[in-house]
């Protein structure tokens, strides 16, 4: 195993625990459904804290993962 797939193994990883940190937004796939009464999917909410901090990181780590993997389609991995 070389090194540019450790690095794809720890971003994966570290996408997996980021999305599992981040909070929930609306009620879940029954609010969803049945359109609860306070929940609006397009609704702007503004995150803050750690939320925000978490979010950023994910974007970031996912970024960098949808690079990585359309560097190793050239590379010829």
């Amino acid at each position: 195993m070389g090194a540019f797939e450790i690095v794809m193994l720890v971003l994966s990883f570290v996408l997996i625990i980021l999305s599992l940190l981040t909070g929930p937004k609306s009620r879940g796939a029954s609010g969803a459904i049945t359109g609860g009464s306070s929940m609006n999917i397009f609704a702007k909410t503004k995150e803050r804290g750690v939320d925000k901090i978490i979010s950023i990181i994910t974007m970031i780590a996912g970024i960098l993962f949808f690079l990585f993997a359309i560097l190793a389609t050239y590379i010829g991995k």
